[in-house]
């Protein structure tokens, strides 16, 4: 069988490669800065704290998978992480809540770099645009907008994403940390098991309905910017 991957989805991906590994990568250094500032310093130690993105890179998760999928599924199912952030909770002088906000850190992030990203087509892109010459436009200015525009849609789908209210994912470490004790103890006992939860809400649709609506509050909060 051979596969074959349309100009369309190869062109995406192209343009889209550079905003992904921004994304990833901020998203898991916010993840350690902010446990470094709440008493953690797991993820400075062991060399976490770099906007250097191949230390953030799982190969499988971040390039075999979603790779591979793309190819599968012509670009209709993607699915992929990033290498986790270690971080230690009995570093923490409050545990759960300190978990808690370093794991929001990570979806907070991405929505700053989609503000940015925004602001960036806005007040720089779009102004220069009007007035360079058509050739500067299309061959350089033109990319610059797909670029962005792609790091918007990426950025706020990451954050959606990891919101799903699953550990590991973030949404389930924020869940856990603002349950009472009790029921934070039980729901955290289901994160082995997290990420097959997470691939089967994907497969079976189910994720869309939490994802998509978080999604589209996110892109008309932005409309704001």
């Amino acid at each position: 069988m051979i596969l074959k991957m349309d100009s369309g989805t190869i062109r995406q991906l192209i343009i889209s490669i550079l905003p992904i590994l921004i994304a990833i990568t901020f998203h898991e250094v916010s993840h350690g800065f902010v446990a470094n500032k709440l008493g953690d310093p797991t993820a400075k130690f062991v060399g976490r704290l770099t906007l250097n993105p191949f230390v953030h890179i799982d190969p499988i998760g971040t390039i075999l998978m979603p790779a591979m999928l793309l190819i599968f599924t012509n670009g209709q199912f993607v699915f992929g992480y990033a290498k986790p952030v270690p971080i230690n909770p009995q570093n923490f002088r409050d545990p759960r809540r300190d978990m808690a906000i370093s794991a929001a850190a990570g979806p907070l992030m991405n929505i700053i770099l989609a503000i940015l990203s925004v602001l960036i087509i806005k007040f720089f892109i779009m102004p220069l645009s009007t007035v360079l010459p058509g050739a500067i436009n299309s061959t350089v200015m033109k990319p610059l907008m797909l670029m962005f525009t792609s790091s918007i849609i990426i950025n706020v789908v990451l954050a959606a994403f990891n919101l799903i209210p699953i550990p590991p994912l973030d949404g389930g470490r924020v869940l856990v940390g603002l349950l009472p004790h009790k029921q934070a103890i039980s729901y955290s006992r289901i994160e082995p098991f997290g990420f097959i939860i997470v691939i089967i809400l994907i497969v079976t649709g189910l994720a869309h309905y939490f994802v998509i609506p978080l999604v589209n509050l996110f892109l008309a909060l932005l409309r704001l910017f």
